[in-house]
């Protein structure tokens, strides 16, 4: 489903949550795609500069402390500026946390407003999610 794809990934910001990520990596590899691991506590620069490095075709970031909003502030921007502004970027995981949580709804579209082309709650069926980006970037290669 993602032989040929190369996925940038980690954990974004101040975050030292490594479960979540390390199960979608597993996920990835076994769908066919070169996964590069960045592992926790990433910022956002280390992303771009390893998508630019490895000539990704898309970059999934995780999250769980609820500070992710933080991390990703201007994250379009900055692929923007290195020249990847049509780079798929996803993320997921507790984005936001405690009681001013909000709704899925609207969690998403914060994060869709920073520029993810996706964003995956913490119970998203990870079948699901591959399949999401697994369309995303067959829609791009057909482009």
């Amino acid at each position: 489903m993602l032989a040929g794809t190369t996925i940038v990934t980690g954990v974004v910001g101040d975050d030292i949550h490594i479960m979540g990520i390390r199960l979608v990596e597993h996920a990835l590899k076994a769908e066919g795609a070169q996964v590069v691991s960045l592992g926790v506590m990433t910022p956002v620069r280390e992303f771009v500069e390893a998508a630019i490095e490895t000539a990704a075709d898309a970059v999934v970031i995780s999250s769980s402390n609820g500070h992710a909003r933080l991390s990703c502030e201007g994250i379009r921007d900055e692929f923007t500026e290195a020249g990847l502004g049509s780079i798929r970027l996803y993320i997921g995981g507790n984005l936001r946390v405690g009681s001013h949580a909000g709704t899925s709804e609207e969690i998403e579209n914060e994060f869709r407003s920073l520029g993810f082309d996706r964003v995956f709650a913490s119970n998203v069926d990870l079948s699901e999610a591959l399949r999401e980006i697994a369309s995303d970037l067959k829609a791009d290669d057909r482009s």
